[in-house]
């Protein structure tokens, strides 16, 4: 026959974690307390919508060789897509930024000068996000409402700062990996095969392949049904929450 022994540490741990547990289960502001502390502050990677509709948008931070033909292929399509802008690409390229306004796409903010946001005090984070915003405004007009960090790199600290600066800020759940230099063919599987309602599509505008590839990602969406949104008009601007994966989801 064999004996188990439980030492006294092994029971005390045991019955901490048998309070702790009742505690939440018994206590709803325990529960509270547990759910507040472990959830993060999210961008929007995806919005849940029953309509068949996605948004293309490009990275515009280093070159410049592509955008033109980018802007002539969407215009074939009648597409309106968001165009996300780093300050210096903006003070290097301001003839492609009124030009890709002038032919209805949406002008964003991808910061200033493209750095690793999280690692920026408070007032740095805020001087890349207004001093990208002021030149894109000069240009087009209109300020900018959307905000994509670069590398994709955020933290709480940046979402509640692109918040306070009446911001959203903005991710993506498709990834078309046009800056690896894949393969159109690759290019365009991936995207067709993750897109779905309400994703947000990236791509960039001085990718290799991504021109070849654009038209493709376009028919193949159509013949799914999808049609197309620039991501200000995709999403929710109030009354929304947006759940562990980054969907933003209407408040009903």
């Amino acid at each position: 026959m064999r004996v188990l022994f439980i030492n006294k540490k092994t029971i005390i741990a045991t019955a901490l974690l048998l309070v702790a547990g009742l505690s939440v289960f018994m206590f709803p502001e325990a529960r509270e307390a547990v759910v507040a502390a472990t959830k993060r502050d999210l961008p929007i990677y995806n919005v849940s919508t029953e309509e068949k509709v996605v948004a293309l948008t490009f990275d515009a931070a280093w070159g410049n060789e592509d955008t033109e033909i980018l802007i002539e292929i969407l215009g074939q399509y009648d597409i309106s897509a968001t165009f996300f802008v780093v300050g210096q690409w903006v003070d290097n390229y301001p003839e492609s930024v009124k030009a890709l306004h002038d032919a209805g796409h949406e002008i964003m903010s991808h910061s200033n000068t493209h750095p690793h946001m999280p690692q920026l005090e408070y007032s740095k984070m805020v001087e890349e996000i207004t001093e990208s915003a002021n030149k894109i405004e000069a240009i087009t007009g209109v300020r900018p409402t959307l905000f994509r960090p670069p590398y994709g790199d955020y933290d709480d600290k940046l979402v509640a700062t692109l918040r306070e600066q009446e911001h959203h800020c903005i991710q993506w759940d498709v990834d078309s990996l046009d800056w690896k230099d894949l393969p159109s063919t690759e290019i365009t599987s991936r995207v067709l095969d993750k897109a779905t309602n309400g994703s947000i599509i990236l791509f960039h505008n001085a990718a290799k392949n991504t021109p070849e590839s654009l038209p493709k990602v376009i028919d193949g969406l159509i013949a799914d049904g999808y049609s197309f949104k620039k991501v200000s008009d995709l999403i929710y601007n109030e009354d929304f929450i947006i759940d562990h994966k980054g969907t933003q989801i209407k408040n009903t």
